[in-house]
């Protein structure tokens, strides 16, 4: 029993990594030796040319930095923005807070659709502006019933201390709560990251300007466009200079892949420690 237990995890863990694996395999194999077949756990015709022409892209580049650039500052923003109402609705005192209960939990289940949500976004201005990646992110309804979760388990008296000593509730909030938190602000903060890096939704709807396309968008065009004429903006020079280096659409794809996938899946180590804690908050009933 126990040994088909442990064939049962192994055959689902390499159904999960192997499409990772084989990706990267294609992006460090030559693109035209890829195309014959064969290539699956090791590459036949090692090289690093699939790379060389994403990272001399200017395009590519600035889109990767659009993309770091959104997930930082969003994610910061949205943490901040979230816990600061959480912290606020945590409060039995707080006047009206049934009210204000009802009203955000009734946006997780009534949304009011693309058009009218377009005609807002065009209406704030925010149409070909980097801020419409980060202000419609602010504030996370679940994020901040997890958070009101953890701030109301909080002992009591650590709050009333500091206000005897004369700290103010910015001050409780600053230098008592947030670094009580650590746990629930990496995991939330994780999973916030995640969403902006991830997105390719937005600016596909309300970004037409190139120079603020992020990445996932581009590698979407990559993925169901042409190929190197849209997101390369390769000439037929440049395609009979790329078929001399032995590089496929599919290399190049893969390669893109891996640079998109890469940093992000790099943070996971450094905040897998606090998942148990941080996961385990939103599971319990106030």
């Amino acid at each position: 029993m126990v040994v088909s237990i442990y064939v049962f995890l192994i055959l689902l863990s390499f159904s999960a990594l192997y499409p990772f694996w084989n990706t990267l395999v294609v992006s460090l194999n030559e693109g035209l030796d890829t195309s014959k077949g064969g290539v699956t756990f090791w590459p036949r015709e090692f090289t690093w040319s699939n790379y060389e022409i994403v990272f001399n892209n200017e395009r590519l580049l600035q889109a990767f930095g659009i993309s770091i650039l959104r997930t930082v500052i969003g994610t910061i923003a949205a943490i901040f923005m979230t816990s600061l109402l959480a912290y606020g609705m945590s409060k039995s005192h707080l006047i009206g807070r049934k009210f204000f209960t009802v009203f955000f939990i009734f946006t997780l289940y009534f949304g009011g659709g693309l058009i009218p949500t377009f005609l807002l976004i065009k209406s704030l201005g925010l149409m070909n502006n980097f801020l419409v990646f980060i202000i419609p992110g602010l504030i996370s309804v679940w994020n901040m019933i997890v958070f009101r979760t953890f701030f109301k388990s909080l002992p009591n008296g650590l709050e009333e201390s500091a206000q005897i000593d004369g700290c103010s509730n910015w001050g409780v909030f600053f230098k008592i709560v947030l670094p009580l938190s650590g746990p629930v602000i990496a995991t939330l903060g994780l999973f916030t990251a995640i969403s902006h890096w991830n997105d390719w939704f937005v600016p596909t709807i309300y970004i037409t300007n190139h120079d603020l396309m992020p990445i996932q968008t581009i590698l979407r065009r990559i993925l169901n466009a042409n190929l190197l004429n849209e997101a390369i903006g390769a000439d037929s020079l440049a395609q009979e200079r790329l078929d001399k280096r032995n590089i496929t659409s599919k290399s190049l794809i893969s390669a893109t892949i891996m640079v998109v996938s890469l940093p992000i899946i790099a943070v996971y180590p450094f905040v897998q420690k606090y998942f148990v804690n941080g996961v385990m908050v939103g599971s319990l009933k106030e």
